[in-house]
């Protein structure tokens, strides 16, 4: 499909992002990615904001990766959506029995009719109507930052497991290891408020100011409301090369510099979060071997600590060769979900998890991102993320860590504590 295209210039690139964000709420389906400015070596865009639906994918449970490469194929053009973590009972022989809250599509994606991409100081219009351009920039530039008057009760999130259950629960999930069943499994659980009124572009500009990260996501379709402080990269495809970024290892930021230094050379250092780090290294290159081309699997970082504005993040990169033309499907089909927020082994950890979490995952532990008309594609991993329905008022969010021989108990209840801490500040 053509698109019509004009670019432009602001004088100040963070107000009109906000502007932008505060103008894409007033439709039923946007979406906002927002890499805030973080410095690195991948990313291609400070911002896409894409808004109302020109076409969309039917509700899908089957045949879904299938469905999304006609879908592809059929458009040729920009479409924004999910993967939602349940998808993986479509590519394995895997089944669910655990409450589902929110009752989603395993995949769903969207052709959009309005497109605004920010690169350092320019701004590109990307329309399917030309006529449009002119009329949203100026109403976007007028468009005030300001919510509406909206004044809702904070909600009061609860956990579906209490303390004590979740340390009976890591210590059954360490004996499966000392079996050997699994060398580390990503064990997670969900806080959430039944009777929640949120205003979720409040609420993400909440969460991205406490926790600016570069792979932030505010995705609304009807009802439901993704809110999304992600520093996590599931799969990024540039032509012929793939990059996959996981994260195994966290530690806390401290207002003093030289403890916080040590806090950061002590996490690259740390033994356990390194060994969490490089199984889910040997996994992705597995994964990612499947379908690249062979000898060109490549770990260009590994276990390199980074700084967000909340934790620290060891962070590997891993990237590959493949033939431009592969379809979304095949890599989808071979890496989802991905091995960070699994285990080793992948099956195993998966069906591991169906049977100790209490709750479906849905969109977290998905991905949230776009696909070009050139089929290049970049997606996060949701976590550090609400999920809101405006109409069940139902409000959620899930924390988890990796759990291998060396884990204590203990100590993961505290890092999911720290990695919940952000989103419970946010509905203040």
């Amino acid at each position: 499909m053509k698109r019509f295209t004009k670019k432009f210039k602001s004088n100040d690139i963070s107000f009109f992002k906000q502007k932008l964000l505060s103008w894409s709420d007033s439709f039923s389906t946007s979406i906002f990615l927002n890499s805030n400015n973080y410095i690195n070596k991948l990313g291609d865009y400070e911002c896409i904001c894409a808004c109302e639906v020109h076409s969309k994918m039917p509700f899908t449970v089957s045949n879904s990766i299938e469905k999304l490469d006609n879908y592809i194929d059929q458009t040729r053009d920009w479409i924004f959506g999910y993967l939602n973590y349940d998808l993986k009972n479509e590519i394995e022989n895997l089944k669910s029995k655990n409450r589902d809250n929110f009752n989603l599509p395993n995949l769903f994606f969207f052709q959009p009719r309005k497109i605004w991409i920010i690169r350092k100081d320019q701004i590109e219009a990307l329309y399917i109507n030309k006529e449009e351009i002119e009329k949203d920039w100026i109403n976007i530039n007028d468009f005030s930052v300001e919510s509406e008057n909206k004044t809702f009760n904070t909600p009061v999130m609860r956990s579906t497991l209490s303390k004590e259950q979740y340390l009976s629960k890591i210590n059954t999930i360490k004996e499966h290891i000392f079996l050997g069943d699994i060398y580390e499994v990503n064990f997670c659980f969900e806080w959430f408020c039944e009777k929640a009124k949120i205003d979720p572009v409040k609420v993400y500009r909440n969460l991205n100011s406490i926790s600016k990260s570069p792979m932030s996501v505010l995705f609304k379709f009807n009802e439901l409301s993704l809110v999304s402080s992600s520093p996590e990269r599931y799969l990024k495809k540039k032509h012929n090369r793939l990059i996959s970024q996981p994260i195994k290892g966290t530690e806390r930021r401290d207002k003093d510099s030289k403890v916080d230094k040590n806090l950061m050379i002590n996490l690259g250092l740390n033994k356990k979060e390194r060994s969490e780090n490089i199984m889910i290294v040997d996994l992705v290159r597995n994964d990612m071997s499947r379908f690249s081309k062979p000898g060109s699997v490549d770990v260009k970082e590994l276990c390199e600590v980074y700084p967000f504005k909340q934790v620290h993040q060891m962070i590997s990169t891993i990237e590959s060769e493949i033939d431009q033309n592969l379809n979304f499907g095949k890599i989808i089909s071979s890496t989802f979900p991905m091995g960070s927020m699994t285990g080793a082994p992948k099956i195993k950890a998966m069906k591991i998890i169906d049977d100790f979490e209490v709750t479906k995952r849905g969109l977290y532990s998905g991905a949230v991102g776009f696909i070009d008309p050139e089929k290049n594609f970049d997606f996060n991993v949701v976590i550090r993320s609400l999920i809101y329905n405006s109409k069940l008022d139902y409000l959620s969010f899930h924390v988890g860590s990796a759990i291998t021989a060396k884990s204590t108990a203990i100590d993961e209840y505290n890092e999911c504590l720290l990695k919940g801490e952000a989103m419970i500040l946010s509905l203040n």
